[in-house]
Protein backbone atom coordinates (compact mmCIF):
# COMPACT_ATOMS: atom_id res chain seq x y z
CA UNK A 1 0.00 0.00 0.00
CA UNK A 2 1.14 3.04 -1.36
CA UNK A 3 2.48 5.94 1.71
CA UNK A 4 0.41 9.12 1.69
CA UNK A 5 1.54 12.72 1.12
CA UNK A 6 0.89 13.74 4.38
CA UNK A 7 2.81 10.59 6.44
CA UNK A 8 5.70 11.19 4.03
CA UNK A 9 5.41 15.10 5.53
CA UNK A 10 5.52 13.95 9.12
CA UNK A 11 8.23 11.82 9.03
CA UNK A 12 10.45 14.81 7.52
CA UNK A 13 8.77 17.20 9.84
CA UNK A 14 9.73 14.54 12.98
CA UNK A 15 13.26 14.20 12.23
CA UNK A 16 13.70 17.66 10.99
CA UNK A 17 11.72 19.89 13.29
CA UNK A 18 12.44 22.93 11.91
CA UNK A 19 11.77 22.13 8.65
CA UNK A 20 9.11 23.49 5.80
CA UNK A 21 7.68 20.94 3.64
CA UNK A 22 5.59 20.89 0.73
CA UNK A 23 4.65 17.41 -0.80
CA UNK A 24 3.12 17.00 -4.48
CA UNK A 25 1.89 13.95 -5.86
CA UNK A 26 3.33 13.89 -9.37
CA UNK A 27 1.24 10.80 -11.12
CA UNK A 28 -1.69 11.25 -9.21
CA UNK A 29 -1.11 7.33 -8.07
CA UNK A 30 0.09 8.19 -4.31
CA UNK A 31 3.43 6.37 -5.72
CA UNK A 32 5.40 9.21 -7.30
CA UNK A 33 6.23 12.01 -5.15
CA UNK A 34 7.93 15.50 -5.35
CA UNK A 35 8.86 17.00 -1.78
CA UNK A 36 10.59 20.12 -1.57
CA UNK A 37 12.20 20.35 1.83
CA UNK A 38 13.24 23.86 3.54
CA UNK A 39 15.27 23.45 6.66
CA UNK A 40 17.48 26.33 8.44
CA UNK A 41 19.51 22.71 9.69
CA UNK A 42 20.76 22.45 5.96
CA UNK A 43 22.87 25.73 6.42
CA UNK A 44 26.60 25.03 5.51
CA UNK A 45 25.31 21.32 3.99
CA UNK A 46 26.21 20.38 0.90
CA UNK A 47 23.43 19.62 -0.53
CA UNK A 48 24.09 15.53 -0.82
CA UNK A 49 24.37 15.52 2.91
CA UNK A 50 20.98 17.28 2.85
CA UNK A 51 19.39 14.43 1.14
CA UNK A 52 20.74 12.43 3.01
CA UNK A 53 19.06 14.02 6.46
CA UNK A 54 15.45 13.50 4.61
CA UNK A 55 16.28 10.10 3.26
CA UNK A 56 17.25 9.47 6.69
CA UNK A 57 13.78 10.46 8.32
CA UNK A 58 12.08 8.18 5.76
CA UNK A 59 13.40 5.25 7.80
CA UNK A 60 14.49 3.10 4.84
CA UNK A 61 11.05 3.40 3.10
CA UNK A 62 12.41 4.42 -0.23
CA UNK A 63 12.40 1.60 -3.32
CA UNK A 64 9.34 -0.02 -0.89
CA UNK A 65 6.51 1.34 0.42
CA UNK A 66 7.54 4.93 -0.94
CA UNK A 67 8.43 4.06 -4.45
CA UNK A 68 9.77 7.39 -6.10
CA UNK A 69 10.67 10.60 -4.77
CA UNK A 70 11.83 13.27 -6.34
CA UNK A 71 13.92 15.52 -3.48
CA UNK A 72 14.80 18.88 -3.78
CA UNK A 73 15.81 20.99 -0.68
CA UNK A 74 17.19 24.67 0.77
CA UNK A 75 17.72 26.63 3.41
CA UNK A 76 15.51 29.86 3.71
CA UNK A 77 17.86 32.36 2.72
CA UNK A 78 18.44 30.45 -0.38
CA UNK A 79 14.35 30.86 -1.66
Amino acid sequence: MPMEADQIAALIRDAIPDAVVRIDDLAGDGDHYAAHVTSASFSGMPRVRQHQAVYAALGGRMGGVLHALQLTTAVPAEE
